[in-house]
């Protein structure tokens, strides 16, 4: 191995890494781009050689490792490597609620388990960059409690993609999450996003499931200031890929639909 390169071998008796691994963006498209558009030649090795999984859903992490092994062969053939699925609750209230920080926190704990016994681990969700817009946090923050190195790698993540392809505040920004969708609390959840980018100038990004995309796009022009900027980024690292952003005046001039099946982010500034 090469100095600067990290090794998925943990050494002696030493503790496991926990490697923060991410995922091609086109998870749950109609069509998919070669993994090799979104991650780097060292990205695709380390997740070869990993043996211990933490992730989101075992049965996409094996579709994206057999995505991994097209280009870099796995190193342990996928049905002996062992892969934990993040608890229920996790997915459910999320890493930050009361019950995930407390009551899951022994149980998180549990799955770092094999890097104890000097085994290095991966952490992976759907789409993206784990442990930013998915679950992971916790299982992160257990492994600074266990004192293991944290290894993010290189990979795409989608809200730090739409930021920079905006021409909005990249200088003070905020992801906000999912909106309501019940209309008055969209309304007025909206409303109060726009009042801190008027205040400060700080950015705002958002997202939404996707067969809701246009209702909320038609939600934010009707809704905000028409000197207000609204930005999309559609399937982003596609090959079909679109960045947009313009004042809500310019927008409610146009006729714009939005694909109903593949991820967009959201972007309310200045």
């Amino acid at each position: 191995m090469t100095e600067g390169n990290q090794s998925t071998q943990a050494v002696g008796g030493n503790l496991g890494s926990l490697f923060l691994v991410p995922a091609p963006l086109d998870f749950g498209c109609p069509s998919q781009v070669p993994i090799t558009y979104a991650l780097p030649a060292h990205t695709l090795e380390v997740a070869s050689g990993l043996e211990y999984w933490i992730c989101e859903n075992a049965k996409t992490l094996r579709a994206y490792l057999k995505r991994v092994g097209e280009v870099c062969p796995l190193k342990i053939p996928i049905q002996q490597i062992q892969i934990i699925e993040l608890p229920h609750a996790v997915h459910k209230k999320g890493d930050h609620v009361g019950e995930t920080r407390g009551q899951q926190v022994g149980a998180i704990k549990e799955l770092l388990k094999p890097s104890l016994e000097g085994h290095n681990i991966g952490l992976a969700s759907e789409a993206g960059m784990p442990a930013i817009a998915d679950p992971g946090s916790s299982v992160v923050r257990a492994a600074h409690a266990l004192n293991l190195n944290v290894i993010p790698l290189v990979g795409p993540s989608s809200l730090l993609m739409a930021l920079s392809a905006m021409g909005l505040n990249g200088q003070s920004f905020a992801f906000v999450g999912y909106v309501p969708h019940e209309s008055g609390a969209l309304i007025k959840r909206v409303k109060e996003l726009e009042g801190v980018v008027l205040r400060s100038q700080q950015t705002q990004l958002l997202i939404e499931t996707p067969y809701r995309n246009n209702s909320l796009f038609k939600s934010l022009i009707s809704t905000l200031q028409p000197s207000t900027r609204v930005g999309v980024s559609i399937g982003l690292t596609l090959e079909h890929m679109q960045n947009k952003c313009h004042s809500v005046s310019h927008w409610r001039e146009k006729s714009f639909e939005l694909p109903q099946n593949v991820p967009v982010v959201f972007a309310i500034g200045t």
